[in-house]
């Protein structure tokens, strides 16, 4: 969202979970644009099993976190997190180095088939449609009525949805 924040031109980010089944949006943080993905995702993970289990998170490279693979395993949820290029195996989570050998050793087209991770397309979709209906500017000014304001997007998105 491109929203100016405070004096210097500042934007606004919203960070989705969705639920791949039902494309609804089952969490939302809005930060600045200097807060890194793998930072909110444990408030986005909270948000979201409060509106029910999550027993599989599917994401991209941005989530590809030594913290994010371990807060994943110590739920019992199953990551399939694609990993960066550069992923390196010396990682101190041996969950995020199991990830990184298998993608290496597949190949990114076996691993995605067999991982799933085709399903994330699911969250480019509602983030893609969210933008198209509600644009990418806030009337709000504040931080504070920016968030309620793409709350209420969000929750009006989501009716949108389930019709």
């Amino acid at each position: 969202m491109n929203v100016r924040h405070g004096k210097k031109k500042r934007y606004v980010k919203i960070h989705f979970a969705v639920n791949v089944e039902t494309g609804e949006v089952v969490a939302m943080e809005v930060t600045t644009d200097d807060t890194h993905d793998s930072k909110v995702f444990p408030r986005l993970l909270e948000k979201a099993e409060e509106c029910g289990k999550v027993s599989k998170v599917v994401g991209d490279g941005a989530f590809d976190s030594s913290e994010v693979y371990e807060l994943l395993k110590s739920r019992g949820i199953e990551v399939v997190i694609k990993p960066r290029r550069n992923s390196r195996l010396d990682t101190p989570s041996e969950a995020r180095k199991a990830a990184a050998k298998m993608y290496k050793h597949l190949g990114h087209r076996r691993w995605t088939k067999l991982k799933g991770y085709g399903k994330r397309w699911s969250v480019e979709t509602a983030y893609s449609t969210f933008k198209r209906k509600f644009g990418e500017f806030c009337m709000s000014k504040t931080m504070e009525k920016i968030t309620k304001e793409l709350t209420v997007k969000a929750f009006i998105f989501n009716m949108l949805t389930s019709l």
